[in-house]
């Protein structure tokens, strides 16, 4: 721990220095009369293609930005992480004026915390100054450009989003000296009233260490509406899982992530378009626990939006696109062609509006579509063929419990994450040599192996083992095994 402290003080000591020789070389400009010109990477998650308006556009016809071009034959999706121009700011335009003195306003800030070793939030920078920064989109807009001047995340400035996510169920991990543990005391009576678990997804997700889970895949759900159809219908329960929640922090909580845990798999619940701290802590779960992952989502514009956020990342923070993503996560649904066939009521069908066409139709240029997910864009494009969308709820029309019993499991079914061959049978003689225990076969529930890994979950003498076996592909060859034991 004490060198990761190390690590991180380390870097606020770099990017001091950076700050410091910025501001040297703006100062010496002044000194010597001449007008300082920041050049500040610009960087898009959507397709820019050399044709399209934007790169035809005359520099004059832009009143707030000019924009000096580097590559304009490069497809900044398909490297969303590689600058597509570069934005000119000088102090001869007042508008870029203004911005220049926002920007080093929050620099003074940011040099502080990061001095004095503390943290805060956006909304607490804007009221610092509010007469200067004028509006919240200012001061996001000028860390935005910092981070990109001094090629950083957001969290290295030490200034961090407010926490909005919920975390409850079967994990456990720490987060500096802090200890979630969602495993040691889990209720045995499953009732809905003793479901009164739950812990914030941390918001320094750097420091988050020694995550302990046993789940088989991670589910990311959009809708508050639907995670609490699945807690009604104590989906994990059916699955041998355990979930902790509690359903009026649920309502009072503005979140766009809730997060539960449980034995065989992880919900990810969220209103809108997910935050920062619940798409790093996503992105780390999912590096960590090397699990399957999952999106479901309205099938609407900006349902498939929101999976093209987790998955690709947003235009806004495209700069950090490459700490944020999560390219392994799939599309559960609901798709545009459930709708037939899972014979959706026609009176659950809604028209696409006008605005919807357009969203529809401008996320169908995205290049990432054609050459990642060209599957995502024949749904994408069915859906504006046939002018219609619906919710997840719609499901419902069937049963109560249709989405809980039969939709997602046997969509996850039809991914091939619980099937037998994906799975390595001969880890468990490995496992049995090294840690010369005997394992009955009947007591085995899954072996997950990949390119490196192979999970095994076994349910034995009353309580719940699960081992990390970390192996060499080719010749089967273990060089790291760990136990953890939780009496039921």
């Amino acid at each position: 721990m004490e060198g990761k402290k190390m690590r991180l003080q380390s870097d606020g000591v770099n990017l001091l220095t950076k700050i410091k020789e910025f501001t040297r070389a703006l100062l010496a400009d002044l000194t010597n009369g001449r007008s300082p010109l920041v050049l500040i990477d610009r960087f898009r998650s959507y397709c820019a293609v050399p044709n399209s308006n934007w790169f035809n556009s005359n520099p004059k016809q832009l009143p707030f930005h000019l924009f000096v071009l580097t590559n304009v034959s490069q497809c900044s999706v398909c490297a969303s992480d590689l600058p597509c121009g570069k934005e000119v700011l000088t102090l001869r335009r007042k508008t870029h004026a203004h911005r220049l003195v926002v920007m080093f306003r929050v620099l003074l800030i940011v040099q502080k915390l990061l001095q004095e070793n503390k943290h805060s939030s956006k909304r607490d920078i804007y009221y610092t100054y509010p007469s200067v920064f004028l509006d919240q989109s200012m001061v996001d807009q000028a860390i935005n450009d910092i981070c990109i001047l001094m090629q950083c995340s957001r969290h290295n400035l030490n200034v961090v989003s407010a926490g909005n996510g919920l975390i409850m169920g079967w994990i456990r991990f720490s987060e500096g000296d802090r200890v979630f543990d969602c495993i040691s005391s889990p209720n045995t009576v499953r009732t809905k009233t003793d479901l009164d678990v739950a812990h914030p997804v941390p918001v320094h997700v750097e420091e988050v260490e020694d995550i302990i889970s046993v789940a088989h895949y991670i589910l990311v759900v959009e809708k508050e509406s639907v995670f609490q159809r699945l807690a009604n219908d104590q989906f994990c329960n059916a699955n041998h899982c355990i979930v902790i929640t509690v359903s009026n922090l649920l309502k009072t909580v503005v979140s766009f992530g809730t997060i539960f845990l449980c034995l065989n798999s992880i919900f990810i619940q969220g209103r809108g378009y997910p935050d920062i701290p619940t798409r790093r802590f996503l992105r780390l779960l999912v590096e960590n626990l090397r699990l399957p992952a999952y999106c479901l989502v309205d099938c609407d514009p900006y349902g498939f939006d929101i999976l093209t956020t987790y998955r690709f990342g947003s235009m806004q923070m495209a700069y950090d696109t490459k700490h944020l993503r999560v390219p392994e996560i799939h599309w559960l649904g609901v798709f545009p062609s459930d709708s037939e066939r899972y014979f959706i009521p026609k009176q659950c069908l809604l028209p696409l509006t006008a605005e919807d066409k357009r969203k529809v139709e401008a996320m169908l240029l995205r290049c990432y579509l054609q050459r990642e997910v060209p599957q995502w864009r024949l749904e994408l494009k069915q859906m504006l063929q046939k002018g219609v969308k619906f919710e997840i709820e719609a499901l419902s029309a069937h049963a109560l419990s249709f989405l809980s019993e039969s939709y997602i499991p046997s969509k996850i079914e039809d991914y091939g994450s619980l099937r037998g061959e994906d799975y390595c049978l001969d880890c468990r003689i490995h496992t049995n040599d090294f840690l010369h225990t005997r394992i009955p076969h009947k007591a085995i529930i899954c072996y997950r192996n990949s390119a490196r890994f192979a999970n095994c979950r076994l349910l034995f003498g009353g309580g719940m083992a699960y081992w990390h076996v970390g192996v060499k592909v080719g010749p089967c060859r273990i060089f790291e095994a760990t136990f953890v034991y939780y009496p039921l």
